[in-house]
């Protein structure tokens, strides 16, 4: 497998990569993320989330346990009933964060949990007893899922037990076997899919509706146009093939540099609270938009705070939830009305700032005015920085200030000529007066024009 920090990031694959530290993070908060990335074959969805266990910090368990429990929160059959000094009569350890992985071919008692026939088998004491499946060993971490539009299709029952670990935070799995009572166990695990959409059966939010909207965020991915970026990609397919021996510990030593920094920004950026005028604007969008589900505003506002931290940023900014906005709602609303979103907005396009997603709105989008949703300044056109085909220092053409000159006009016919001329040359002075309307009749995109009317 190729390390995560050897990957080449382009203008194609930056979203996901973003998201995914987000998800690493996330995690550390204790808070599930649950992301699902489409996008056509060989664009390295795959790729890119299964080398991504390299940059995740370790966890430390109660030794032994099945179940990744944690320590100071027991939570399994076998430890939530003991004693803080039971549990370090036991002991800990620390062992690499769980990245498991459903396949098209599992059983419902391999994900969920089944009889544990080691231990009723054994024949000098017999024992009914549960064995955790791949669900409930991956407390704490990851489950990964290819494909997932073709498993929601095929395995029904599979994504019965998917929509009880992603319905809630933290999620549920129920553990059922004939001749021992039902378990029910509490589970903290991220649920990561990969699909390509113009597959068949077709896209999840089509096939399985319920459960595409489990997941959080939606991440597009596509192809890159840079040269330079693909002569990566092959330059560390030719390493990778000569096997040069000075070139595989640099990966090693970046990824456990990237698992300390995003422990240190997990840690520094917890406590960080989204402001009440960005919170009102998410609710606002919820009404006017009349969303479905209210999982589609708390993954925008928690995945704003995330984008925030990634950034190492104090404070959210309304650029934070414009860029999770697409990622939100792409699969929970139709194409026209997250367009009317994101134009709504009237902000200057998300694919300018790096990282940001990589939906093109641009074809319906108008030009971004400075003074709005920005937390950059960027000079306007006509600022007196410099003029469009006119050099700042050029010295302005003489005004006629004679008391005279409304009169030559009025009697030379000059007056309705001139007045033709200022329409076409400054569309503000000929713009026709606009009639008084009410506050509640106005758009939200007129209203407000910038991060500071928010407040």
């Amino acid at each position: 497998m190729k390390y995560y920090t050897e990957l080449a990031r382009h203008d194609g694959n930056s979203t996901l990569f973003e998201v995914v530290e987000m998800g690493i993070i996330s995690m550390l908060w204790n808070i599930p993320l649950h992301i699902h990335a489409e996008g056509l074959r060989g664009t390295g969805k795959t790729t890119i989330m299964r080398a991504a266990r390299q940059i995740m910090p370790p966890i430390v368990r109660i030794k032994d346990c099945l179940y990744n429990c944690d320590p100071d929160h027991p939570h399994c059959p076998n430890h939530r009933h003991l004693s803080k000094e039971e549990i370090a009569a036991i002991g800990t350890e620390t062992v690499p964060r769980p990245f498991l992985e459903i396949s098209h071919s599992a059983k419902i008692g391999t994900i969920a949990g089944s009889i544990d026939l080691k231990k009723i088998t054994n024949t000098a004491n017999p024992e009914a007893a549960l064995l955790p499946g791949i669900i409930p060993q991956a407390n704490r971490g990851v489950i990964f899922v290819d494909e997932i539009n073709r498993l929601a299709d095929t395995s029904p029952e599979i994504t019965d037990v998917l929509l009880d670990v992603m319905g809630t935070k933290p999620g549920r799995v129920q553990i059922e076997e004939t001749g021992l009572p039902v378990v029910e166990l509490p589970v903290q695990v991220s649920v990561w899919a990969a699909s390509n959409p113009d597959e068949e059966p077709g896209p999840l939010q089509e096939i399985r509706r319920q459960l595409s909207d489990r997941f959080d965020l939606v991440v597009e991915m596509g192809r890159t146009t840079s040269p330079d970026a693909i002569a990566d990609i092959l330059i560390q397919s030719e390493q990778k093939r000569l096997g040069k021996k000075e070139a595989a510990k640099r990966p090693v030593d970046h990824s456990a540099r990237l698992q300390r920094e995003m422990e240190s920004i997990a840690r520094k950026y917890e406590s960080m609270e989204m402001p009440d005028f960005l919170r009102n604007y998410i609710a606002r969008l919820y009404v006017k938009y009349n969303l479905e589900s209210f999982r589609a505003i708390e993954a925008i506002q928690h995945a704003a705070l995330l984008n925030c931290a990634l950034r190492q940023r104090d404070k959210v900014l309304v650029s934070d939830i414009l860029k999770v906005i697409p990622l939100a709602l792409k699969h929970r609303v139709d194409t026209e009305t997250l367009t009317k979103i994101m134009n709504s907005s009237d902000s200057k396009p998300l694919g300018s700032d790096t990282g940001s997603p990589t939906m093109d709105f641009s074809s319906q989008q108008k030009k971004k005015k400075p003074e709005t949703f920005s937390s950059e300044y960027e000079p306007a056109v006509n600022d007196g920085i410099v003029s469009s085909g006119v050099a700042a220092s050029d010295p302005a053409p003489k005004e006629d200030r004679s008391f005279f000159k409304p009169f030559k006009q009025l009697f030379s016919g000059k007056q309705e000529k001139q007045a033709a001329e200022t329409a076409d040359s400054d569309p503000v002075k000929a713009s026709p007066l606009t009639k008084a309307r009410r506050l509640p009749d106005l758009n939200l995109d007129e209203l407000i024009k910038s991060e500071g009317d928010f407040k």
